[in-house]
């Protein structure tokens, strides 16, 4: 089978293009001492998180405890929820877990851990816990270092958990690399002094989690970090290029849609609208631009200006390309996690000919 036997709108993967970024980031962490933990929310496989811990790294990052039972359900068992995990449904799942595969959870509250160790004790489970600070994404995490080791220390003593160390998240740091290097060593300035400080109270620090896809090449900048958690890596996207933190050749995925009108003048319809492509902006250009959702690989003058929920509209007022009705296009979308989050399915492709398909078995859930 190949490309043009696929109905769209469709995921292509370039898998020659996604090996390459596999092994590179895998290389750089070899090569720094550092232990890579992908986190599954860009691609939500199990078949991408196999080829991930094929490069020599044994476990996975998921967001809910959803996606982590998928995963041990297709046999990946090494698994950090860098998520809170709250609610006793929730944590009675989480339990389930833990009894197999190896399972650990980021979070930042005391209320979190009471909640997981109640169950944990009551299982007879032992849970792996970081405890996590604010380093400036102000999404969770607590805001000093006291305050950190005042919940490692209550952690600690908590029965059915296992304060194993600390997880931070530099998600703001999303601009170019060069850029990133003065913010990344006050990182590394923290993580010393926090670790430094748990081994002054007996607190378990040997393992410190951070990083993201934008970070994750500068993280030897961060002294004291030992493990990363980059997630689309494997794919890139437009606004991992726009701030560049990829280069075209290591964009790895495209949507495939098909023109379905050309009615209007200086305009086309492609059959990828609101629920095939992710609505986040294209950063770089900032808040104020006006909003586009991808580039038209075919020629980057096609506007991808605007979307309804089948339709993806496209302004050609720039382009001296004339689409046809049934011509396919490739697109680069915005933002890969979400986009792939609508998606059921990702066909992998060498050249022009489909060699897998990937069902994205991780897709809605949220729970």
């Amino acid at each position: 089978m190949t490309i043009h036997d696929l109905d769209t709108p469709s995921i292509i993967v370039n898998l020659d293009v996604m090996e390459s970024n596999l092994k590179r980031m895998a290389d750089y962490c070899r090569k720094h001492n550092l232990n890579l933990r992908p986190h599954s929310k860009t691609h939500k496989s199990p078949d991408v998180a196999r080829m991930q811990i094929a490069q020599g790294f044994p476990g996975i990052t998921c967001a809910k405890v959803g996606e982590a039972e998928v995963m041990v359900e297709n046999g990946v068992l090494d698994i950090l929820i860098a998520y809170p995990v709250v609610g006793d449904i929730k944590v009675r799942r989480l339990c389930s877990l833990a009894k197999k595969a190896k399972i650990a959870v980021a979070l930042d509250s005391v209320e979190a851990a009471e909640g997981i160790a109640r169950e944990a004790a009551r299982r007879g489970v032992t849970i792996d816990i970081l405890a996590e600070i604010n380093v400036g994404m102000n999404r969770v995490g607590v805001e000093t270092p006291g305050l950190l080791v005042v919940l490692a220390e209550k952690i600690n003593r908590m029965k059915g958990l296992r304060l194993r160390g600390i997880a931070c998240y530099p998600g703001q740091l999303f601009f170019p690399p060069p850029e990133q290097k003065k913010p990344l060593r006050q990182l590394g300035e923290l993580i010393t002094d926090l670790r430094a400080r748990f081994r002054a109270k007996g607190l378990d620090e040997r393992w410190v989690s951070a990083g993201s896809t934008p970070t994750a090449y500068q993280s030897h900048w961060s002294p004291g970090i030992t493990e990363i958690r980059p997630g689309m890596y494997p794919f890139n996207d437009r606004n991992m290029l726009g701030a560049d933190i990829c280069t075209l050749d290591q964009c790895a995925l495209h949507v495939m849609t098909t023109v379905v009108s050309t009615a209007v003048n200086k305009r086309a319809m492609m059959d990828g609208g609101s629920k095939t492509f992710s609505s986040d902006r294209f950063i770089p250009d900032g808040p104020k631009a006006a909003p586009t959702f991808g580039t038209i690989r075919d020629d980057e003058k096609i506007i991808f200006y605007g979307m309804s929920e089948e339709h993806g509209h496209l302004d050609l007022s720039k382009s001296k390309t004339r689409l046809k009705i049934g011509q396919r296009l490739r697109v680069l979308p915005n933002h890969v996690c979400p986009t792939v989050n609508l998606h059921e399915r990702m066909y992998a492709v060498r050249g022009e000919k489909v060699v897998a398909t990937w069902e994205i078995k991780c897709r809605a859930k949220i729970q």
